[in-house]
Order: C-alpha cells, then structure tokens, then sequence
C-alpha cells in the first residue's frame, strides 16, 4: 500500500505510515459516539511501530467496556481525535479515518459494539459483532 497520510482540521497534528492496515472498522460503542459526535467512529488500524505522528497531542484516558484502558490523542488546538489506542490491542494504533488526506480507498470490513448502534445506523450486510469480537 502507499504512504498513509493525514492529519488534524487545523494541520498542527500530522501523521504518516508506511504499513498495510491490520484492519479496518466501524465502531458503536458508546464512547466513540461521544467523541466523534456522531453515530459511529471508522478506524484504521495500523502497527503502532509504522506510524510516525508530528506535533503536540492532547491524551484523553478512559476505560472501554472490557473495563480496560482506552486512550484518545487530540489535538489540543482544533480538537480532531486523531489516534485511538486501547491496552487490549498491544501494538496497534487507530487512526480515524475521517483525518485521512484520502479517505476514498477505505473500506471498512467490520462493526463492533453493535447493541450500542444507533437503529438507523447499521450498515447492512458488513460482519457485526454485538460487543468486541474475542
């Protein structure tokens, strides 16, 4: 795959990896409708070794529903998430596809958490797990 690229609204975050993505998808959970303010977060999963990110974030630390750490880099400035992490998935970092510099080849290939969705946003005929796939 070529140089994944992208960034923050504002432009003072930036992140570059040169990895094929470990996977990519649609999450419900309660917290990333929270903070997306929308209905779902979509995500591209990369090994946290590939990707390079510039500039100054702001870390948000919570707890999934796995009761495990999750974690949310923003920019302070603008405030787009631009990386999500969780202690569950050692070595992989997310970045959320809307920060992409080109987000048309992203196809995601799953959803998660799917007993949180809101009713008229599943996205039918894509594999759905109720909560986190084990």
């Amino acid at each position: 795959m070529a140089e994944i690229k992208g960034g923050c609204r504002c432009g003072k975050i930036t992140y570059v990896s040169s990895a094929d993505p470990v996977f990519v998808g649609v999450c419900h959970c309660r917290a990333c409708q929270k903070s997306t303010g929308t209905a779902y977060a979509t995500v591209v999963a990369l090994p946290t070794a590939s990707l390079t990110v510039s500039g100054t974030t702001k870390r948000y630390d919570d707890a999934g529903d796995t009761g495990n750490a999750t974690h949310r880099d923003f920019c302070p400035e603008c405030g787009s998430t631009v990386t999500q992490s969780a202690d569950v998935m050692d070595g992989i970092t997310m970045i959320t596809a809307g920060t992409l510099d080109d987000p048309s080849w992203v196809k995601p290939a799953m959803q998660i958490y799917c007993d949180s969705a809101m009713p008229w946003a599943t996205i039918v005929g894509m594999q759905s797990f109720p909560k986190m796939p084990g």
